[in-house]
């Protein structure tokens, strides 16, 4: 059956799909004993999508949920919203781009859970607009098992997302993550009680967040900003403003133009005696 070739720019770096196949057929060949599972996962799919919806399966399926059906979960999320799996890939990228540590798109693809727990999430941010609540936990659940990152299904998260290694983060409910956002582990967007409604902060686009940090309450973090490892932030942090400390202050305004592109953790020499 033949298939349509895509049509790149000139100078444009290869597809993402077609790298990733690439890199899989390379380390087949590298490594014999992963031959088989690097074309179960990749080589035997035509594309992204349906490599990703096996990829999940296979790491998520157990005897209540079999791996077969969340296939299917998967792919039909897929077909009704082609969006996600551009977002996948936007999201592939984003590791590659700001993970010094990775070489390629197979790496992550395989190996990383912090983009492995996030695609779950989209999977189940799309049933739980399907009205299929129940499911959605029960991928929230596994989620959280495998991956040991717990983001609830009804969070909304922009595309070219980075979670970095991934252990220890929470994510609750209202809480919203902008396009370009970076997260290292131990992250926590969380409430301050046991109130209900709006309670989650909400996340900028380019935000950097470090390891560690927690962010409660529904509260904005600006477009660009940074929270630095550790901190404790409990108030609103302006556009391109970096907080640090428990509770937070403001240490660097405006700090660098894209710190979750940089993953630049560093804060300025002069600390502003600002409380936020």
């Amino acid at each position: 059956m033949s298939q349509r070739l895509e049509v790149i720019e000139l100078g444009a770096p290869p597809p993402v799909w077609a790298s990733l196949r690439n890199e899989a057929e390379r380390a087949a060949k590298a490594e014999p004993a992963l031959a088989s599972l690097l074309n179960a996962v990749v080589l035997s799919h035509e594309d992204l999508g349906a490599a990703l919806s096996y990829q999940l399966a296979r790491k998520l399926g157990d005897q209540e949920l079999r791996a077969m059906s969340l296939r299917e979960l998967a792919d039909a999320a897929y077909r009704d919203d082609p969006r996600l799996v551009d977002i996948a890939e936007l999201d592939l990228k984003a590791v590659f781009e700001r993970d010094p540590a990775c070489k390629g798109y197979v790496q992550p693809f395989l190996f990383f859970k912090g983009f492995q727990a996030l695609q779950t999430q989209r999977v189940a941010h799309w049933l739980w607009h399907q009205g299929r609540e129940t499911i959605a936990l029960y991928l929230q659940s596994r989620m959280s098992e495998v991956f040991q990152v717990d983001i609830h299904p009804a969070t909304k998260i922009g595309s070219g997302v980075f979670i970095d290694h991934g252990t220890g983060i929470v994510i609750g409910e209202t809480a919203v993550i902008g396009d370009d956002v970076s997260l290292l582990q131990g992250v926590t967007l969380g409430g301050t009680g046991a109130e209900r409604g709006d309670r989650h902060p909400k996340i900028g686009k380019g935000v950097l967040l470090g390891a560690g940090a927690k962010v409660l309450g529904n509260i904005a973090i600006g477009d660009y900003a940074k929270v630095a490892s550790g901190s404790v932030v409990l108030k609103p942090v302006p556009p391109g403003c970096t907080a640090a400390g428990v509770p937070a202050r403001l240490v660097n305004c405006p700090t660098c133009e894209e710190p979750a592109r940089s993953m630049d953790h560093t804060l300025a020499e002069a600390v502003y005696d600002y409380v936020i």
